[in-house]
């Protein structure tokens, strides 16, 4: 039981580092905020982790808690980027990938029509 709970806590620490890191190199603001989401979730994780080794559960509230506020924050973060308008510019979106268009190549478009009729040969 020491050695699953050794390797469970190396792993949460270093998911919460990763999204401390990400969450500060961003770019954007919704890269921020599922950074936070995922550090959030690793500390409930690491809470449940203690409280299941010491086998008390006097912390579900906290666990409960945290959640709820997690889930709240971030459901106001996307509510806040659904409605922000191109121009003023504090969501920086992702460069576009080049779009392919699906009629100039005529294997993509029978790819696309064998998908969308639900069979595939």
């Amino acid at each position: 039981m020491t050695v699953v709970f050794v390797v469970t806590i190396a792993l949460l620490t270093v998911a919460a580092g990763c999204a401390i890191y990400r969450a500060e190199r961003g770019p954007s603001m919704l890269d921020r905020t599922v950074a936070l989401d995922v550090f959030t979730t690793t500390i409930v994780g690491a809470i449940a982790l203690e409280a299941a080794y010491a086998r008390r559960a006097t912390t579900i509230p906290i666990l409960v808690v945290m959640s709820l506020v997690a889930f709240v924050g971030s459901v106001t973060v996307a509510r806040f980027a659904a409605v922000e308008r191109e121009e003023e510019g504090r969501i920086e979106l992702p460069p576009a990938q080049g779009d392919v268009d699906d009629a100039d190549d005529p294997a993509l478009a029978a790819d696309t029509v064998d998908r969308v009729e639900g069979g595939e040969r």
